[in-house]
């Protein structure tokens, strides 16, 4: 989704080709994630990173001299092009130990994820939702810890409260430009919070399940 409808969210030029980059390399950090070494299952994350930034670059040499936007689409695209592969961490999140022996961390991360979602769809000021997403996606991490899963109630916190910041963040971002206005733009927006939490909660349960 964030593949697609990131070019049409920031109103770059050469988006389809621009949306095949993006998209190749999320996928490729899916799937590196998913055969790596269990110890180091985002190993290739830096390398796609680096590769798909230089076929943005090449990209915008073959647009020729005198286009329009070509540094906004560079940054833009490079941006997508991140968050798309950061979604690796769900991947990596679930191959370990501690998720792979079903403790149910993933079920309350989700949890705290769509609480905080939940929020940020109220039509309020951001002086209300940012705060208010935050406590209660902690509480629902910490709530939903004891009721669903054998995880601390502390990691199930700290995750919630990572997430729901990360959620409100992205809210804050997405609106200050008036949000998107086409489907597959809108698709993107909200995806790219979750995106974009994958590698941050595979580094904080691989510390808080040891």
């Amino acid at each position: 989704m964030i593949g697609v409808g990131w070019p049409v969210l920031l109103e770059v030029p050469a988006k389809k080709t621009l949306s095949v980059v993006i998209s190749l390399a999320g996928i490729a950090t899916a799937v590196l994630a998913s055969v790596a070494p269990s110890g180091m299952p985002l190993m290739w994350m830096a390398v796609v990173i680096a590769l798909g930034v230089m076929a943005v670059f090449l990209i915008q040499l073959l647009r020729g001299t005198g286009q329009p936007h070509r540094l906004e689409s560079t940054f833009g695209t490079s941006t997508g092009l991140v968050l798309t592969s950061l979604g690796a961490g769900w991947v990596a999140a679930e191959r370990l130990a501690a998720n792979a022996a079903n403790t149910g961390m993933m079920l309350v991360t989700g949890i705290s994820m769509l609480v905080a979602i939940g929020v940020c769809l109220l039509p309020w000021p951001d002086r209300i939702v940012a705060p208010l997403g935050v406590v209660l996606a902690t509480l629902a991490g910490t709530l939903a810890a004891p009721l669903f899963s054998n995880v601390p109630m502390l990691a199930a916190a700290v995750v919630g409260a990572v997430v729901g910041v990360i959620l409100v963040c992205f809210r804050r971002l997405i609106l200050a430009g008036g949000g998107p206005t086409r489907l597959s733009a809108m698709l993107a927006a909200g995806a790219a919070p979750v995106m974009s939490a994958g590698s941050l909660v595979y580094f904080l349960e691989r510390m808080l399940l040891r």
